[in-house]
């Protein structure tokens, strides 16, 4: 759950508990680094506990930076994260890319 200001572009990895219970800590997370810088990556990769909060915040934070011409990428989805986006409905892969901008395999 830190940003990385080394790399070209800013990451933030989300914390392991994205559940109801600690939204308001993963949104000020969000929060802070999307204000930060124009790009932002989103590594997705610790996210043990998810629910239809998480998905909300996702798809928030993409369409806002689609709206304002700033790239938000999530990377490495962890499989707790897939199976809570199924479950909200999301049933496919093609959907899951259609929603959410990805990064995948180092592109």
């Amino acid at each position: 759950m830190a940003l990385n200001p080394t790399e070209p572009k800013w990451s933030l990895r989300l914390p392991a508990d994205c559940s109801i219970a600690a939204i308001r800590n993963v949104y000020d997370l969000v929060r802070e680094a999307f204000g930060r810088q124009e790009r932002l990556e989103i590594d997705c990769s610790s996210v043990d506990k998810a629910d239809v909060t998480s998905i909300q915040l996702l798809l928030s934070t993409a369409r806002t930076g689609e709206a304002q011409g700033r790239p938000v990428v999530l990377t490495s989805f962890s499989q707790s994260l897939r199976n809570t986006l199924r479950r909200a409905g999301f049933a496919s892969e093609a959907m899951i890319d259609r929603h959410f901008p990805q990064k995948k395999d180092g592109t």
